[in-house]
């Protein structure tokens, strides 16, 4: 046989109390914890992937993500506190490390945070050391470890988004900012935050922080130094009624910034409950200024629809892209909103959506599903029933109710539904959009009830009986008592014949459901039965309670025992196939057993709830298990055999599509869609109407456009017109260049030419006188006149190709001038058709963006005010700050000025000190002279001892018959005591005898009373007889009649057992006496009793007290005996000093005789203040003396005075 296995399948809730417990993976998936699981939620398909928590976990504390959304971390306490690291990216996001606290003791993590690079984790611990952790995580080193609050709690912690240094912890009376450096964590910065209760920060940038407070402030930090702060929303002035006639003081209501996350373009905060504050950052300023207000929606189906607005926001995320925030609450709501969306509506507020659905925010208390749909019903203390859906995970209905239900049961139909309230238990029936009571019974907080399998009869438990109800006629059918105590659990069988129900008294009690009759019982006292469910045969019964074990009953008979070892189960279910059984228990884990039971503990056990599991149900067909539990979370288990295939089935169930609806609700309904319909032909003609006037409208706005247009276009031909004038003008303007250029050019070459003419003539000319020089000195310089013409030729020939090259040259530019300007003209033509191309264009996006450049010139302006204000405003303040720095440079300069002061001061006291030094000198010189008179007076301090020794030893002769006397005294409080004790024995003895003789005079006086009644009876009696018997003697000759009469007056006056009722009637007596006697004897003996020892209390008082005196004198006469003995020693001590200050010559020794001629002053005082003492002491012995002869006993006699 395959093992059955349950799978999560769909979770309906949140787990509460988690610190960060929403998270976004990506844009379409967040991760939250539900009971002792996180889930993966996709929003878009609805699905999700769950990641188990630790075995044994007692719950979790917080949650955190890396920064690139591969690492999930979870704090956990287990055996202690663990912080478990999964990787997101893996399919079953598989666990990488766990990091715990190594040698340092930690109970929780409270909260956690990811380094920018994911490669560093901080953890804080709780109370009460608050101790904040530094992990590697991956190689599981404790980097460092720091301290970070005496009282606590710590709220956030973070690293700083572009530094792994730098860490940022926030909580009571804490904000500071560590920095990791040498293997440890520094505080960088000191803020007094003592008044300050931070409850969130987030990072704005690298250097700036903005944290929240529980009163509604929001502060910015700047490298560790405040900032600003404001408000989140003004303050509310509530006034009660008392205040409004007695004062008129008021008191504030603050709402607490709760959560905080920041994004790209400001922030986004809670403002007290369900309301959410975007702030967007100001231009060129570090100032943020609120833009909208976002809050949650209020419930459509509660009786107070505000309820749902004074949610506390817990927690806010918000999307990789920036496109969404979702926000948790404290009652385990999830809600989104798109940014953009919120940004475009209309006015300040804007409206949150449910991100999943709707979900108890309090303990589950009931759970039931149906047969003929895929339903599930749940109700909660938070009085509210809902419907879900089961096969399409969807929440079908519900409604909030005035009063707490403990109790529900879906019919078998799915159409009806019954639940227990605190008040009554109500018949419903689930409409289409409506839970509509029809039916109620009196019966109150029933804590279970169950429909049938057929449907036809219901039970409701009403403390310890159990109450059958006809779902047809409504009648109370059956009453099942027996049960001692309150009934925990019922269960129908298959074919309704049976019911099993069991209860606090330890009993499962099987009946019959026709007759009412007990079937067979089984009871355990010793065990409190919390859950009980029925094999399919209805043969055995399987129950769970509070002695951690699953037990087997089966005719009357435990069968089997499985021990679940020290855990509590609290429900238990059996499937129809009877192959498997689940248990809940009360740490929130799901266990399934294979059945039959097998002989040793084998289960197997799933991480389930955070808390007790109170209700367990597996559908009809055998394919789901729904467990609820006390955190408020539904769980849908999907049953699989080991082999990973749904268990099969006998026959495929197909499920109905009806539903409920009333003829007053459908004749509305069908009003309501004539209603429509009219209204949409209305509607129709006057969307027609409007859009004829619109295209009238349109036509005119058109024409006016095109007149517009038109205008535009005449302006644009006109400044085109323009263009061309201008262009000709530039055409003309370039001809003239032109042929200025060209005429520069002629002129320039002609100039070239007629100068290099005019060289050459000149040169020509030099050449001639230089031939005429030639010949007059030929013979004396021939061979000079030589070497001259060759030089002459070269240099003729250089110049002329220098020339030639230039010439050229100026060619080559004349052509290049000419080319040029064809070029240019060309490019001025294709420039012209570009212009004018380019000119089109710009008239049509000139028409287009004038409009949007308006519009932004107004925004601009706007914010250009706002700006000018801000600058202004911080202008002021920066020039108060310049006057303040100015006045504090000011000061220190003063300061300066004393402190030079204070030193030259210092100096002259120097200066004077060295002066004092040289007048000491001389002091000494005098002391010396002093310490010789000294001297002398100790050798009369000598004789003052001798005389004080003779006063010591009188002293001792006068204590000594003192403690004689004290003596003495001791011996009469024994004597007294003993007479006491006599005296208390007689008293009672006499007591005793009063006592017994007022007894004996009662009793007389009782016994004469009974004799003069019987007295006055037997002369009433003889009274009579004397009637009677005249009477008979009026027959006295009639001897028969006599004769009767006589008998009458016997049978009337003398009975047979008139002898025997009289000695019994003594015996009565006699008991009763001796009965009233002993009771009132033993009443006099109590009360002598306490009188008793109230006197021997009152003895006991006064001896302790006495007794005490007595200590209080001893304690003095050896205190007395102290102080002589401490003052023989010193005067042996003045001895010693004396001989050895008549040996010594010393300045000391003459000191130390001063010293001793001030002690024996110091003696002379003790020894008089030591006769006070002992005069006084005298003075108390005689008054105790007095007390004791003039005390007398507190009994009735008086105790004879005592004789010395």
């Amino acid at each position: 046989m395959a093992t059955v296995v349950a799978q999560s399948h769909y979770i309906f809730g949140l787990r509460t109390g988690v610190r960060n417990n929403l998270l976004y993976f990506d844009e379409q998936t967040v991760i939250f914890p539900c009971g002792n699981n996180c889930v993966r939620y996709n929003i878009n398909q609805k699905c999700q992937k769950f990641i188990p928590g630790t075995e044994r976990s007692q719950g979790m504390q917080a949650l955190a993500i890396s920064t690139n959304r591969r690492y999930l971390a979870v704090s956990e306490c287990v055996e202690k506190a663990t912080i478990t690291v999964f990787d997101l990216q893996h399919e079953q996001s598989r666990k990488r490390k766990v990091l715990t606290g190594g040698e340092i003791p930690v109970n929780e993590f409270v909260c956690m945070a990811f380094s920018p690079d994911s490669k560093y984790l901080i953890g804080q611990a709780g109370g009460p050391d608050w101790t904040l952790f530094l992990w590697m995580w991956e190689k599981k080193k404790v980097m460092a470890t720091v301290k970070t609050s005496t009282d606590g709690p710590i709220n956030q912690i973070s690293f700083n988004p572009e530094d792994n240094t730098q860490i940022c912890v926030s909580g009571n009376g804490v904000f500071k900012i560590f920095r990791y450096a040498g293997e440890t964590l520094k505080q960088s910065s000191t803020f007094k935050t003592d008044t300050h209760h931070f409850l969130c920060h987030t990072w704005m940038s690298t250097e700036q922080v903005i944290a929240g407070t529980d009163a509604g402030q929001l502060m910015m930090f700047e490298s560790g130094r405040l900032r600003w702060e404001m408000n989140v929303t003004p303050v509310k002035k509530v006034y009660s009624q008392s205040e409004k006639q007695d004062s008129n003081e008021t008191f504030s209501t603050l709402p607490r910034v709760t959560a905080i996350v920041g994004y790209s373009n400001g922030f986004a905060c809670s403002a007290g409950p369900g309301t959410v504050c975007l702030f967007e950052k100001r231009e060129e300023e570090d100032q943020y200024k609120k833009t909208k207000e976002i809050k949650i929606p209020p419930e459509l189906f509660s009786n107070d629809p505000s309820s749902a607005e004074q949610q506390e926001i817990s927690t806010l995320c918000i999307s990789p892209s920036e496109e969404t925030l979702a926000a948790s609450t404290d009652r385990g709501q999830l809600y989104g909103i798109s940014l953009s969306l919120a940004e475009l509506n209309k006015g300040v507020f804007a409206q949150f959506e449910h991100l999943s659905h709707s979900s108890h925010s309090s303990v589950i208390t009931g759970l039931s599903t149906c047969i003929r749909k895929p339903l599930i019903a749940t109700c909660s203390q938070d009085r509210s029933v809902r419907i879900w859906n089961f096969e399409t995970n969807v929440l079908e209905m519900y409604k909030e109710f005035q009063e707490e239900a403990y109790s529900i049961a879906l019919h078998p139909t799915g159409l009806y539904i019954l639940v227990g309230f605190s008040d009554k238990l109500r018949l419903m029936t689930l409409l289409i959009d409506d839970i509509r009571t029809f039916k109620e019974f009196t019966v109150r907080s029933c804590r279970e009830c169950a429909f049938s399998h057929g449907g036809h009869l219901f039970a409701a438990v009403n403390g310890n009986v159990i109450n059958i109800y006809s779902t047809t006629t409504f009648e109370d059918v059956l009453n099942l008592k027996g049960h001692n105590e309150k009934v925990r659990a019922i269960a129908f069988s298959v074919e309704d014949s049976r019911l099993v129900s069991c209860g606090m008294d330890g009993a499962v009690y099987e009946w019959n459901t026709l007759t009412g009759a007990r079937e067979s019982e089984s009871v355990l006292k010793t065990c409190s039965y919390t859950g009980v469910t029925i094999s399919p045969d209805a043969k055995t019964f399987f129950a769970v309670g509070t002695d951690c074990s699953l037990k087997e009953i089966q005719d009357c008979q435990i069968l089997k025992e499985v021990r679940t070892g020290d855990v509590v189960c609290t429900t238990v279910a059996m499937s129809r196939s009877g192959r498997a059984l689940f248990i809940g228990t009360s740490t929130g884990t799901v266990r399934a057993i294979k059945y039959p039971l097998p002989i040793q503990n084998d289960w197997i056990e799933y991480q389930a709830h955070a808390g007790p599991v109170t209700k367990m149900v597996i559908t009809f067909d055998d394919q789901f298990l729904i467990t609820v539990s006390e955190d408020s979370c539904l769980f849908i288990w999907k049953i699989i055999d080991k082999e990973g295939q749904g268990l099969k089935r006998e026959k495929e169930l197909i499920y109905a599509e009806e539903i409920l609806i009333t003829k007053s609700d459908l004749e509305e309904k069908n009003k309501i869609m004539l209603d429509l319909n009219a209204r949409v032909t209305e509607l129709q003609e006057e969307n027609k109407y409007q859009l004829s006037l619109r295209d009238i409208e349109y036509k005119e706005k058109i024409n006016e456009l095109t007149e517009k247009c038109i205008q535009q276009i005449n302006s644009l031909n006109a400044e085109k017109e323009v263009l061309k004038a201008e262009k000709e003008k530039q055409q003309t303007a370039h001809v003239k260049s032109l042929s200025e250029v060209l005429e520069k050019h002629d002129k320039e070459q002609q100039d070239m030419e007629s100068s290099n003419n005019q060289k050459l003539m000149l040169e020509y000319e030099k050449y001639q006188e230089l031939q005429l020089k030639l010949h007059k000195v030929q013979q004396e310089y021939e061979q000079q006149l030589h070497s001259v013409e060759e030089s002459k030729t070269r240099a003729l020939e250089e110049m002329m190709q220098s020339y030639e090259a230039k010439l050229e040259e100026k060619m080559m530019l004349v052509t290049q001038y000419q080319d040029e300007s064809q070029q240019k003209v060309r490019e001025f033509d294709e420039y012209i058709k570009q212009e004018e191309e380019d000119i089109d264009m710009e008239i049509h996006e000139i028409r287009m963006k004038f409009e949007q450049n308006l519009k932004e010139e107004k925004k601009a302006n706007t914010r250009l005010k706002v700006e000018l204000d801000t600058t202004t405003k911080q202008f002021h303040v920066l020039q108060r700050e310049i006057e303040n720095k100015n006045l504090e440079i000011e000061k220190l300069k003063q300061e300066v000025q004393k402190l030079q002061s204070v030193i030259k001061a210092l100096e002259n006291d120097i200066t004077g000190l060295k002066t004092a030094i040289q007048k000491r000198d001389g002091i000494i010189q005098d002391k010396e002279k002093s310490i010789y008179e000294l001297k002398k007076k100790n050798d009369t301090l000598n004789k003052t001892i001798e005389v004080m020794e003779f006063r010591a030893d009188y002293m001792e002769e006068q204590i000594e018959p003192k403690e004689n006397e004290i003596q003495e005294l001791k011996e009469q409080m024994v004597e007294m005591e003993g007479e006491l004790k006599e005296f208390h024995k007689t008293n009672t003895q006499l007591e005793l005898k009063i006592a017994e003789l007022n007894l004996k005079l009662k009793n007389k006086d009782k016994e004469m009373h009974k004799e003069m009644r019987k007295v006055q009876d037997i002369g009433v009696l003889v009274q009579r007889f004397k009637a009677d018997l005249h009477t008979c003697v009026e027959f006295i000759q009639d001897p028969k009649r006599l004769k009767e009469h006589i008998r009458e007056l016997y049978k009337c006056y003398v009975q047979p057992s008139d002898v025997q009722v009289d000695k019994a009637a003594v015996d009565t007596d006699t008991q009763k006496e001796n009965h009233r006697q002993r009771e009132h004897y033993e009443k006099i003996i109590t009360t002598l009793k306490n009188q008793l020892t109230r006197d021997t209390n009152v003895f006991q008082a006064n001896n302790t007290k006495l007794m005490k005196d007595n200590v209080i004198l001893m304690k003095e006469i050896n205190d007395l005996r102290q102080e002589l003995r401490t003052v023989r020693m010193q005067l042996h001590n003045y001895e010693s000093q004396s001989s050895f200050n008549k040996n010594s010559k010393s300045s000391a020794n003459t000191r130390g005789a001063a010293s001793a001629g001030t002690n024996s002053l110091m003696t002379r005082q003790s020894l008089e203040e030591a006769e006070k003492i002992i005069q006084f002491q005298r003075l108390e012995i005689q008054r105790l003396k007095q007390e004791i002869n003039g005390q007398t006993p507190s009994s009735r006699t008086k105790l004879p005075p005592l004789t010395n």
